[in-house]
């Protein structure tokens, strides 16, 4: 059953491992404003980037980051009630979290009112905040203030009440700023402090180990792309628009030379036309889109929804409900230029050409293509598929005309060939819904759901079995063309492919096309139950245990409100392969970025040339994801061995589960060698 999916797990590219990324998503821009009398606003602005949004204040404990206001220190200033959010909030239900969330979108603000004690003040403060977008959370970050001057005026009461407090006995003061158990604090974090000294190795930094790993995922998915252009290339042959223009214009060749080289040499040139002409409409899908466009295309709802429209069009042009053309004039006047001229140019022109006049079959093939292979977000990827398309387009002008005797051999123009298209009409067809899925997830409308999807695939493969075997004719058949062999065998292929994903609808993980269907979390009716709970919530603790028992780690690096997280924790961990390589072949390590626990003794750490300090379990390991492997959003997903060597490129929020299967065993097969 793989094997019948290999071509089409080639047009829908390829690995979706994410390299480590800082962000900064969110810029905010913080200053005190008096208003009246005593009383000030601390104003937190903030401008959002697109697809991101920054989560508003009270969204209580089972929520995700809030927003809140912490005070450092102060000297004249004190604030006054809570932090008040203000802008356009967006209000809307979360089915993972179940409740209802509040959050900024493009721009927002928070406002924390103030009052003067002194004419003079100083106060040092911050907005800890939190945001998301569709794939990734940040860790709970912070907008500083610092900021001092004099008062337009004082709160009298408030000054003689500091007053008091300032004349308080030194005794009262000392109790206050050390609790009872200060020694036992000092102790543990005397003991913390030469636990991770002992353990330096875990903590020194891997991103450019990691880099070297994405080098080679970004090779080999080039590759795989290539051989996809190189896939739909000879599809393309097989088409009516395509097939019987090979003789004829190889034919042509041999009758205007006498001179067989020169004829083999000038079919040669038309062949390397063809290439350039396709690498170069590559070139243009890629600078007009550009590196950072294609790499929205992925999970853009509006583009997915465009490709899909673009697919089911395609899909109708093959099933022969219209003809995909050009203008007449374009390829009449371009084959006028070619036998007006003569030299190199008259053989591009030809070439030209057959790419006109075989557009209405090669067209949807080339645009499939660049719609798979655009998505993939790399901005070499358009390129090297049409060189694959190119170069398999190109080879039979040439090896005909080399060795003339092979036409002879070639199986004639026939019915056959709108079966090829036909087939190719159900794929893309097929096709069309994994980008209406990708739309449907970002908007959550839940109209194509796992099963609802699986549904359609098991009608649509049926459907082209029955095709296959002669019991379903669309208008350009013949009517008294009768089934082959081949088409008997793929007909027998594709009804049991359509069988195979019967029992996905009670929630069979139907491993061979995980990486098409929506996530298991849309199924509602599941009779799978897999659970992965992480062995340590303790890097240091991890790492030394992985190292007594021999295994590899995975460290997770997540947070309480992470929506994300939750999804991939629903979606993907709960599949029945990757739990059991999870809980069996590793040691799952889940550092929670948010984690309000007090540190025994805050940490001062340098980062980037500056102090640092952590107060709690969360900073410190937000603070080991960003100083080691160099990112600073949730989920982040890396393979360690037991020396804090990375064993794979690093995974972030992808409901791919085949992919994901890929990410672990790779590792384990690093891990090994």
């Amino acid at each position: 059953m793989k094997k019948m999916i290999f071509l089409m797990t080639l047009f829908m590219g390829l690995s979706s491992m994410v390299s480590a990324q800082m962000v900064e998503p969110v810029h905010f821009t913080a200053q005190l404003k008096p208003t009246q009398g005593d009383e000030a606003e601390i104003v937190f602005s903030a401008t959002i980037d697109d697809g991101w949004h920054l989560y508003s204040t009270e969204l209580g404990e089972d929520g995700p980051i809030s927003a809140s206001f912490h005070l450092n220190s102060a000297d004249g200033v004190k604030p006054v009630g809570k932090l008040t959010p203000r802008g356009k909030e967006v209000s809307q239900f979360d089915n993972m979290f179940g409740i209802k969330l509040r959050f900024f979108e493009k721009k927002g603000a928070f406002v924390q009112k103030v009052k003067f004690t002194k004419k003079q003040y100083t106060i040092d403060c911050y907005l800890e905040y939190g945001a998301c977008n569709d794939e990734m959370c940040l860790p709970p970050s912070q907008a500083p203030l610092v900021t001092r001057g004099t008062a337009p005026a004082v709160d009298e009461k408030a000054a003689k009440d500091e007053s008091a407090q300032a004349d308080a006995p030194a005794e009262t003061a000392a109790t206050e700023a050390a609790p009872a158990d200060s020694v036992q604090a000092a102790a543990d974090s005397t003991a913390l402090q030469a636990e991770t000294e002992g353990l330096q190795k875990y903590w020194q930094p891997v991103v450019k180990e990691m880099e070297a790993f994405d080098e080679t995922s970004a090779e080999d998915s080039l590759f795989y792309i290539f051989l996809a252009g190189l896939a739909g290339g000879f599809l393309a042959l097989l088409t009516p628009c395509v097939w019987p223009i090979i003789p004829m214009t190889v034919s042509f060749f041999l009758k205007r030379n006498k001179d067989r080289k020169k004829a083999v040499r000038e079919a040669v040139t038309y062949g390397i036309s063809i290439v350039v002409i396709y690498v170069l409409l590559g070139l243009v899908v890629t600078m007009l889109f550009g590196a950072s466009a294609l790499n929205a295309l992925s999970t853009n709802a509006v583009f997915n929804i465009f490709f899909c429209a673009l697919l089911v069009v395609f899909a109708a042009s093959f099933f022969g409900a219209f003809e995909l053309t050009l203008p007449s004039s374009w390829s009449n006047r371009i084959d006028q230029k070619s036998e007006n001229t003569s030299g190199m140019l008259s053989i591009f022109l030809m070439a030209f050409t057959l790419t006109l006049v075989s557009f209405s079959c090669t067209g949807p093939i080339i645009g499939f293509l660049l719609v798979a292979v655009s998505t993939q977000g790399s901005i070499l990827a358009p390129t090297i598929g049409m060189l694959g398309f190119a170069i398999a387009l190109a080879i039979p002008f040439t090896l005909f005309a080399m060795f003339p005797s092979l036409l002879k051999a070639a199986p004639k123009s026939g019915g056959w060939m709108n079966v090829v298209k036909v087939v190719l009409g159900f794929i893309e067809l097929a096709f069309a819904l994994k980008f209406l899925s990708v739309a449907d997830l970002a908007y959550g409308w839940h109209i194509l759901d796992r099963e609802a999807f699986l549904a359609l695939w098991i009608v649509i493969f049926g459907l082209l079995g029955i095709y296959l075997l002669g019991w379903l004719k669309f208008p350009h058949d013949d009517e008294g063309n009768r089934t082959n062999v081949p088409q008997f065998f793929l007909g027998l292929l594709s009804l049991a492919f359509a069988v195979y994903m019967v029992p996905g609808l009670w929630g069979a993980p139907l491993k061979a096309i995980s990486a098409f269907a929506p996530p298991m979390n849309t199924q509602d009716f599941n009779l799978q139950h897999a659970a992965v709970e992480p062995q340590y919530t303790d890097y240091d603790e991890g790492m030394a245990a992985a190292a007594r028992q021999g295994k590899p780690v995975m460290v997770d690096f997540t947070g309480f409100g992470c929506v994300n997280c939750r999804k991939m924790e629903a979606a993907v961990w709960t599949d029945a392969k990757v739990a059991d390589i999870l809980n069996n072949d590793y040691v799952l390590i889940s550092l929670y970025v948010d984690d309000k626990t007090p540190l025994p003794q805050p940490m001062t750490v340098t980062e980037n040339g500056q102090q640092r300090t952590l107060r709690t379990v969360g900073d410190k390991w937000s603070y080991l994801q960003r100083t080691k492997v160099g990112a600073n959003t949730q989920p982040f997903y890396v393979l360690l061995d037991n020396e804090g060597q990375p064993l794979n490129t690093s995974r972030s929020y992808d409901e791919d589960i085949a992919e994901f299967v890929k990410f672990l065993q790779t590792g384990l097969d690093n891990y090994k060698k």
